[in-house]
């Protein structure tokens, strides 16, 4: 999710398309907060780690 994120920040950046910048920054931030809960030990979406 985080990857694909970047794709879209990088892709809107360039192409000057502020929708798909936004919905990068959405998805990177989403990312990142899964990716955090599931470093805690916290399971995320009935699993304990978030890949």
């Amino acid at each position: 999710m985080i990857v694909l994120g970047v794709i879209l920040l990088v892709i809107g950046l360039v192409a000057g398309i502020s929708i798909l910048w936004t919905i990068g920054v959405v998805l990177v931030v989403i990312g990142i907060a899964l990716w955090i809960l599931g470093a805690v030990g916290h399971a995320v979406g009935g699993r304990r780690h978030y890949w």
